[in-house]
């Protein structure tokens, strides 16, 4: 059977399940093929693993929209929450040029990356929407570094199936799936519209995922870890978000 139509069948089979009213065999029938999501817990446990896995099926590798220049918002909404600690103003002061970004975890060289480091890597340009489900939605060019490039450069153990990454402020972390890793579109941003990453925007680093909604899209980023268990982290939801009510994975 070809990938297509294999994929076709499990989309057919989860969605002719759910709406029958049978979600807990849809999820059965996610489990089969490995597309269980870390918050499939509670009542909404078969609802996120539904959506995630009919999205997994039918969009793997499609891209997230990409605009025109002329549809740059003119004036973007930050949501700005900039980090008030001593360690953020200190980096700050100095221009950024002792940020680092540590990534570890299932690795074959774990690497601590400077943002001189990353801006020698291979650069990707993209126009893309930070679609934030509390309204905060602009449309802006994001410049940066692949993730896929960094993960080649400290070689990703075959059995990694999740990046664990998070926010100075060591409060604030995420989680994508290898999907969403590896997918062109995820990029290590530290420019914006043609100048650096503004502060009020992440700045000087902020991970795009531009394949879902904008609470994904992580601020400030400094480290980066590489796992198969996500569920040895935090609450083992797979994000600070749902174990605050929203979905582990929120694709669009």
């Amino acid at each position: 059977m070809s990938v297509i139509s294999r994929r076709k069948l499990i989309a057919t089979g989860l969605a002719a399940t759910a709406g029958a009213g049978g979600l807990a065999v849809a999820a059965k029938l996610a489990k089969r093929y490995g597309l269980i999501p870390p918050d499939d817990v509670g009542i909404y446990g078969p609802g996120e693993t539904l959506t995630y896995a009919v999205q997994r099926v039918l969009t793997m590798h499609a891209p997230a929209r990409e605009f025109p220049r002329s549809m740059i918002s003119k004036t973007p909404f930050a949501n700005e929450v900039v980090p008030t600690g001593a360690a953020f103003k200190h980096l700050q002061a100095g221009g950024f040029k002792d940020w680092r970004l540590v990534v570890d975890g299932m690795v074959d060289r774990p690497t601590t990356f400077s943002l001189a480091d990353l801006k020698s890597m291979p650069m990707k340009s993209e126009i893309t929407e930070v679609a934030c489900e509390e309204g905060w939605s602009y449309v802006a060019e994001w410049i940066g570094t692949p993730l896929h490039e960094v993960l080649k450069e400290v070689g990703l153990s075959p059995k990694v199936r999740y990046i664990v990454y998070y926010a100075i402020d060591g409060v604030i972390w995420e989680s994508i799936d290898m999907g969403d890793a590896l997918h062109p579109q995820t990029i290590l941003t530290w420019g914006m519209n043609d100048g650096d990453l503004p502060v009020g925007f992440g700045g000087p680093l902020r991970l795009r995922v531009p394949r879902q909604l904008g609470y994904k899209s992580v601020k400030y980023v400094i480290r980066m870890t590489a796992t198969d268990d996500i569920k040895k982290f935090g609450k083992g939801l797979g994000s600070v978000d749902p174990e605050g009510g929203y979905a582990w994975y929120a694709g669009i």
